[in-house]
């Protein structure tokens, strides 16, 4: 689509903002500290718990040479949809660990399957960026997106105590069992990533502009700019301490000091 009018970018962002939502819904119910104490409920040690915590982040990597697949297949609606429904279609499969595998060997799935749910996700997240840039308008980025972010963390501080609370009640109702209510956790946001994913298909996509560059260029040449490396320097530095403390804090609250989920 070479020119989006403007009722077609309206329509548009406001599925931007419904796919934020449904998505932050996802992510709340199936990583951080649910992710964690379902680890811990199936056996994992510290050293699974810090791989668990690595495995979104090394993953992102994958989006350097997938600059290259968008520029030459130049649809990234497509790629995001694709990548996006491979990638959430781990969740259920996550889900049903504690049904089909005991001991190590549910741990080494759960593995497994969060790499390639995050691996498939960060295809779809470096098409994603490139979309929303030449979609929103440059003046509406910052407003849009703090509606978006609200929005989804708003519903995310709901989900997280409505989670909490389920794990309590099924550890009352159903000793032993309340492993299962992490997997309904993980079902749901597979629900919620399936909304998402509808929503995500209502946005329309601007068509890519020609860059008369080589695939070298395009990687070296935001480096040149001092403002962006700058940024970068700061987020390694300030997402290496953060990610370094968060997944450990909750094993502590949890097993050291013996808090519920709730």
């Amino acid at each position: 689509m070479d020119i989006l009018s403007n009722e077609k970018i309206e329509q548009g962002l406001k599925a931007v903002i419904k796919d934020g939502v449904t998505s932050q819904a996802m992510i709340t119910l199936s990583s951080g500290v649910f992710l964690t104490a379902f680890a811990l409920a199936l056996g994992a040690s510290n050293t699974v718990i810090g791989l668990l915590a690595a495995i979104p982040f090394l993953a992102q990597l994958l989006q350097v040479p997938v600059i290259y697949l968008v520029e030459k297949v130049r649809d990234r609606k497509f790629i995001t949809l694709c990548s996006a429904t491979s990638s959430r279609f781990m969740l259920p499969l996550i889900a049903l660990i504690p049904v089909f595998f005991i001991g190590q060997l549910a741990v080494k799935v759960l593995i497994v399957g969060l790499t390639l749910h995050s691996l498939l996700g960060a295809v779809g997240n470096c098409s994603w960026n490139s979309w929303m840039r030449d979609l929103i308008p440059e003046k509406r980025l910052g407003e849009l997106f703090s509606k978006r972010l609200a929005w989804a963390i708003g519903l995310s501080v709901i989900l997280s105590l409505g989670a909490g609370f389920l794990i309590e009640r099924s550890r009352l109702l159903f000793p032993g069992q309340e492993i299962l209510a992490y997997s309904f956790l993980f079902f749901t946001a597979f629900a919620c990533g399936m909304l998402g994913l509808y929503f995500i298909s209502l946005i329309p996509e601007p068509k890519m502009k020609v860059l008369d560059i080589n695939f070298k260029t395009i990687l070296v040449r935001p480096w040149l700019d001092l403002n962006f490396r700058n940024l970068i320097i700061f987020l390694g530095i300030w997402n290496f301490s953060i990610n370094l403390v968060i997944p450990f804090f909750t094993v502590y609250l949890l097993n050291s000091l013996k808090l519920n989920m709730l």
